[in-house]
């Protein structure tokens, strides 16, 4: 990926309009996902929009604008969110978001005293590629549910919609002409085109409910929770125990994440500007979601998606699209639209966004040259995908598990550590990793 051509640099700032436009594209490739999460834990998806945007601004602040990422809400806390609610309410979920955040603080000073080779040495290619591929993989289920089943008559399940899956190919067969055949500006905007044209085709079928968006005013302030304004926070261990540990997944994402982004763009952001800097940002976003009642933030898959499939890498651009989202999330009209979008629209962008990111695992392994005719990095990735992707999980208590990406992770770092020949891990032609560096502090 790195070796294909910009189109717009990390610092490049466009003209106005296509400014605009860019930064539009960046919003619609993640409001879904970033209004799917509140709608599904009870929380106010026009909060999200604003967390979302003044995260995102934050983490650019402390990133120095040199990371082209988008934050938003985390689909890692859905479950502990549903869990936390019960045991304490909405402000519960504030207050163990909070936490979370903080333990990113903790990790980002860690880092930043002693370094990131340790870091990378037990992270290599063998390693992260699998990892990379499991976070795409792992959403696979979500974007093919998103596509093709709705809610049954029981709240708990779906069934199976024909029309709605004939929207989400739609949708996805309209982003991918686009991006393969549309020339100059109009060959930037994939996604914009596919969510724009998948929209009008759903409401065509009659899949649109534009009841909200009539009744909804113009101007209207998101919901948002204050703390000791509109809520007394109230510490609970049950909480913490419950909403801390995730962070270990999303810590995990963030560092994938980091790394696919270094090889879309061709920069290393591990060293400049600094792992620290990025988990710092992130665990910022993080607490500024909690101070205004939204859900946790990460960073963005799909932002990775849009920026290898556009290679428009400017910050300028993503900051722009932050901004809308905070603009968007103070006009009742907007906000409603963006919440009537049929989840098969969105589930047809995410087959093809969530599979960009799969790729970008397999792309860093082949470009890396890892031999997988050596036993250890067959077995690593090998355990890596299946315990991943098939759900695997440690059980220690009712309200503790480590599960998913974070099982997968602790797996191959520990296979990696303890197998021998280490240096086949690094594969021939590591750019993200300096193989002389590691093996001396080895």
């Amino acid at each position: 990926m790195s070796q294909q051509k910009e189109v717009l640099g990390v610092r490049d700032v466009p003209r106005l309009d296509k400014w605009v436009i860019l930064s539009l594209q960046h919003l619609f490739a993640m409001f879904g996902a970033t209004i799917l999460v509140p709608a599904i834990v009870g929380l106010s998806p026009s909060v999200a929009l604003l967390s979302s945007g003044l995260g995102t601004l934050a983490y650019l602040i402390i990133t120095r604008g040199q990371i082209p990422a988008s934050l938003g809400s985390s689909f890692a806390f859905i479950s502990p969110i549903i869990t936390a609610t019960a045991l304490g309410g909405p402000e519960g979920v504030m207050v163990g978001t909070f936490f979370a955040g903080i333990v990113y603080g903790i990790v980002a000073l860690g880092v930043k005293r002693s370094g990131v080779k340790w870091l990378m040495n037990i992270l290599p290619p063998a390693v992260v590629g699998p990892i990379i591929m499991v976070i795409g993989l792992g959403l696979s289920t979500t974007a093919i549910d998103m596509a093709m089943m709705i809610p049954g008559e029981d709240p708990n399940s779906s069934v199976y919609s024909l029309q709605h899956f004939t929207v989400a190919l739609f949708t996805l067969a309209v982003t991918i002409v686009s991006n393969m055949f549309f020339k100059g500006f109009f060959g930037l905007i994939p996604i914009l085109f596919g969510v724009v044209s998948g929209y009008l085709f759903a409401s065509i079928q009659g899949l649109v409910d534009f009841t909200e968006v009539k009744s909804a005013a113009w101007l209207q302030a998101p919901d948002a929770m204050l703390p000791f304004i509109t809520y007394t926070p109230n510490f609970s261990w049950a909480i913490l125990f419950v909403m801390v540990p995730v962070a270990a997944v999303t810590l995990a994402e963030h560092i994938g994440d980091q790394m696919v982004l270094s090889k879309v763009t061709g920069k290393n952001f591990i060293e400049k500007p600094g792992l620290h800097r990025s988990i710092l940002g992130d665990g910022v976003a993080s607490i500024v979601a909690a101070l205004v009642g939204g859900p946790p933030n990460t960073t963005y898959g799909e932002n990775i998606g849009v920026l290898a499939m556009t290679r428009v890498f400017s910050v300028f651009v993503v900051g722009g699209a932050a901004v809308f989202a905070i603009l968007f999330s103070f006009v009742g009209k907007i906000s409603a639209i963006i919440s009537s979008i049929p989840a098969a629209v969105m589930g047809g962008i995410s087959i093809l966004l969530f599979g960009i990111i799969a790729s970008s695992g397999m792309r860093m392994l082949v470009e890396n040259k890892v031999d997988f005719g050596v036993k250890r990095n067959l077995i690593i990735a090998s355990t890596i995908l299946v315990t991943g992707i098939g759900g695997a999980f440690l059980q220690f208590s009712e309200d503790f598990q480590i599960a998913g990406m974070a099982f997968a992770t602790i797996i191959g770092v520990v296979l990696h550590l303890i197998l021998p020949g280490k240096e086949a891990a690094f594969g021939e032609n590591s750019q993200l990793f300096s193989n002389e560096e590691l093996k001396e502090e080895k």
